[in-house]
């Protein structure tokens, strides 16, 4: 990579703004609601302290102190300085005063209503500026979507994820088995990755409880999400509400939403014509050349289609292609909904191939792969890695997915980034990608691109 893309990159991979340093010019910043109203008490401020130097200087100069008050007089009232600078450190106290004030004034006021989660700056940040950003709805499914979230929220909070629900590993499998609720192990690592105390929040809900814990010997192997959003089910009596509560317990900046309201069964058939059921099952298998899902006629979850319909932007993936972004897509609402919607629709190939489920696999057959199974009108933008350079994991089988764009004629416009993280050829750096995509959105915005491929480094 040149020097020039190294410098792009890196100045990059910070993504939006971030809300780490810096703080003060978050107030400055349009949307926030409050210059307004700070100018209107500065000029408050300003008449007040105006009338009050009238009558000062009209006592400085035709009352004399005499006696012992004479040396604290000349004191306090700075005749020591030269006349034109003895507004100055009035100045600056009146600054500091003012401001100390003011903040603790509003923190005062806002206790009622419970303490902010962070500093106050970055509250109403969150709250004003990042509620007027693009309405945004993300369809995958696990680690890629996530790691999508995690970047997106720093220049949005309009979000919704749409998560496949077809998962039957891990612990989502046993609570699925046991109580025949919805897997809901992505809807968990999504949940994390959109809440506002993440990484704490993160911690909590992934802590999964060791297989021998004494303590818990029913527990053991189940992850915290879980349990938490199986038991808000359990409350609501229902799932979909379950994971709505979960959203708004968990002060989740977005939403997250199950692609339907009951669990889905992947089905794959080989090339060798062996057919394989289950997703954890399809995920190790090699030659798949067609999957589907039952119950066939299953309908789609209301907010999910809401959510399409106003969208302003529609990202399909990241995430395994056949185990996490198809199974949503196979759902006949969803797949009809995006393809009738108004939005711009953007397709994020993963940077690596997955051992089994895509090996193999360029950027060409990821696509053909996803148009042969959802159609050929869901894409506008294909968003692909041009940054070959990470580190690779040792003993991993997985490949980097090659820009091949043989046979791809008249189709959606390709448009190569570096969005890898540099410590891991295998993930997405989730602040490049989102800065990526709000580019992409940023220069297409809600009108249909020209069918064209242009490849920018």
């Amino acid at each position: 990579m040149s020097e020039v893309g190294r410098s792009r990159r890196n100045g990059r991979r910070r993504g939006g703004p971030t809300l780490r340093g810096g703080r003060l010019r978050y107030w400055l910043m349009p949307g926030i609601g409050v210059k307004r109203w700070l100018a209107l008490v500065l000029a408050g401020e300003l008449a007040l302290a105006l009338a009050g130097a009238f009558v000062l200087k009209q006592v400085y100069r035709d009352i004399i102190v005499p006696g012992p008050l004479a040396g604290p007089v000349y004191v306090l009232t700075l005749q020591f300085l030269p006349y034109g600078a003895r507004a100055i450190p009035l100045l600056i106290a009146g600054l500091v005063v003012f401001g100390i004030g003011v903040v603790q004034l509003t923190r005062t006021l806002l206790l009622p209503f419970g303490e902010p989660s962070g500093p106050l700056v970055e509250v109403i940040y969150q709250k004003r500026y990042l509620a007027r950003g693009p309405r945004i709805v993300a369809i995958g499914g696990g680690t890629g979507l996530s790691a999508l979230l995690r970047g997106l929220k720093e220049h949005t909070s309009n979000i919704t994820a749409v998560v496949t629900v077809a998962d039957d590993g891990g612990s989502s499998g046993k609570l699925r088995a046991e109580f025949g609720i919805a897997p809901m192990g992505d809807i968990r690592n999504c949940i994390a990755a959109l809440a506002d105390a993440e990484p704490l929040m993160t911690r909590l809900l992934q802590y999964r409880f060791p297989e021998d814990a004494a303590f818990a010997p029913g527990l053991g192997g189940h992850a915290f999400g879980n349990l938490l959003i199986a038991a808000m089910s359990a409350i609501e009596g229902d799932f979909e509400e379950g994971v709505r509560q979960s959203n708004r317990v968990l002060a989740v900046r977005g939403q997250v939403v199950p692609a339907a309201p009951l669990p889905l069964t992947l089905h794959a058939r080989l090339a060798d014509g062996t057919e394989l059921h289950g997703q954890s099952t399809i995920a190790r298998a090699r030659g798949i050349e067609r999957v589907w899902v039952t119950p066939a006629d299953v309908q789609a979850t209301a907010e999910v289609l809401e959510a399409i319909a106003d969208a302003d932007f529609i990202v399909l993936g990241p995430g395994s292609l056949y185990t996490s972004l198809l199974p949503s897509l196979l759902i006949p609402a969803v797949r009809d909904a995006v393809a009738a919607s108004r939005a711009l629709r953007c397709y994020v190939c993963n940077v690596a191939t997955q051992v089994g489920e895509t090996e193999g696999y360029g950027l060409a057959a990821h696509l053909a792969a996803l148009e042969a199974h959802a159609g050929g009108d869901l894409v506008d933008v294909v968003l692909a890695n041009d940054d070959f350079t990470a580190a690779r994991p040792a003993g991993d089988r997985s490949e980097p997915v090659r820009l091949d764009w043989t046979g791809v004629r008249g189709g959606p416009e390709l448009v190569t980034r570096p969005v890898v993280d540099a410590a891991n050829a295998h993930r997405h750096d989730s602040a490049l990608l989102a800065a990526a995509l709000m580019a992409i959105f940023q220069e297409h915005g809600r009108a249909r691109p020209q069918l064209r491929v242009a490849s920018t480094a």
